[in-house]
């Protein structure tokens, strides 16, 4: 298998990977961290498929995603920090004043998992901080010390992984996932 990963620009294939099954449901769509909780709130059903669809008409894209071939295999959000809920996190501390990309969702489909696509994620979103000019990209992954994670609330991704992508654990934070600890995992482009 070879895993190519693009920015996030097609909208049906932003769908295939992180949209609902029923185009009525109103589920994540990797918003939750993107934009402010009223809004958050405030979008369901269908509106909230019609707002990611704008983002992926937008630059930057608003993460990217790995194919096989044509088909989609996983997702990363990776945004700048300052556009993002991270930017006023109570609970994942805010290190410096530095332009920080923030890599925070990676969702990798069934049937695809186990195949490195989540490392070929990490790589790609990256790949496409630097190319925005990114001078840090952060994750907030979580310290799951080798034990199992939920893989519904996998999405975080985990500390060992970042940090074979060269990643260092920069900070602790006072955010729980799955009952596990976060951390803030860095990696310095400059």
């Amino acid at each position: 298998m070879s895993i190519d990963v693009r920015p996030a620009s097609v909208f049906e294939d932003v769908r295939a990977v992180i949209g609902p099954k029923s185009p009525g449901a109103t589920v994540c769509w990797c918003l939750s961290h993107r934009i402010p909780s009223r809004l958050d709130k405030e979008l369901r059903g269908p509106a909230r498929g019609e707002y990611v669809a704008g983002l992926c008409r937008a630059e930057p894209a608003p993460g990217v995603l790995a194919y096989d071939g044509d088909v989609p295999v996983g997702w990363a959000a990776v945004a700048p920090r300052a556009d993002t809920t991270y930017a006023r996190s109570r609970t994942v501390p805010h290190l410096d004043d530095l332009p920080v990309w923030s890599l925070w969702c990676l969702r990798v489909r069934p049937g695809h998992r186990g195949q490195g696509i989540s490392h070929a994620l990490i790589a790609g979103a990256v790949e496409f901080a630097r190319a925005q000019g990114a001078p840090v990209v952060e994750a907030y992954p979580v310290d799951n010390g080798g034990g199992a994670v939920d893989t519904t609330m996998a999405y975080a991704g985990i500390r060992k992984n970042f940090e074979r992508a060269g990643f260092v654990h920069a900070a602790d934070t006072r955010s729980v996932l799955a009952g596990h600890p976060r951390v803030v995992m860095r990696l310095d482009l400059r």
